[in-house]
């Protein structure tokens, strides 16, 4: 499984595509993508998105800045299998942005953002490296973060669709 370089423009009507490649290892017995490797997929897609905007991290959690973050909350719901290998996308965004935490929302999808194999959301709490207590996002991660909050108006064309 990879991640590639984000797209970019976006033919999603929110957030961002960014290429994923599935390849034929991470297929199940029954040659279906395996339950596990969707949430890596957006994972690794996350990563890929943060770090096309410079944010990293290089082992060192006191220099990790907004890259130092906790899961509190992860849901996922599978709505069709990937049947074979190949090039998809996972579809990014961000649902809320608070104080501390940031809930973002992905899709795993075809490749065009067409067809939905899952969905869900994850909610991440940036901890403080020395004391793993809750500290606020910097300015700058918050502003790119903005740049990929869902408006409402998307929530009422979800609805109808």
């Amino acid at each position: 499984m990879s991640v590639e370089p984000r797209q970019a423009a976006s033919p999603v009507p929110y957030g961002q595509l960014v290429p994923v490649t599935v390849h034929f290892d991470d297929l199940d017995a029954l040659g279906m993508l395996h339950n596990s490797r969707f949430p890596l997929l957006s994972e690794r897609a996350w990563a890929a998105y943060w770090g096309g905007h410079g944010f990293t991290f290089d082992g060192d959690w006191s220099a990790a800045g907004d890259m130092c973050n906790v899961i509190k909350e992860m849901q996922i719901s599978y709505e069709r299998p990937v049947a074979r290998a190949g090039r998809y996308a996972a579809h990014l965004w961000v649902e809320r942005i608070g104080r501390t935490g940031l809930t973002y929302g992905f899709r795993i999808c075809s490749a065009d953002g067409a067809e939905t194999y899952a969905r869900g959301h994850r909610v991440l709490v940036r901890v403080d490296p020395q004391a793993l207590r809750p500290t606020p996002w910097s300015d700058r991660a918050r502003t790119i973060a903005s740049g990929l909050l869902r408006s409402p108006e998307a929530d009422v064309a979800d609805v109808a669709a």
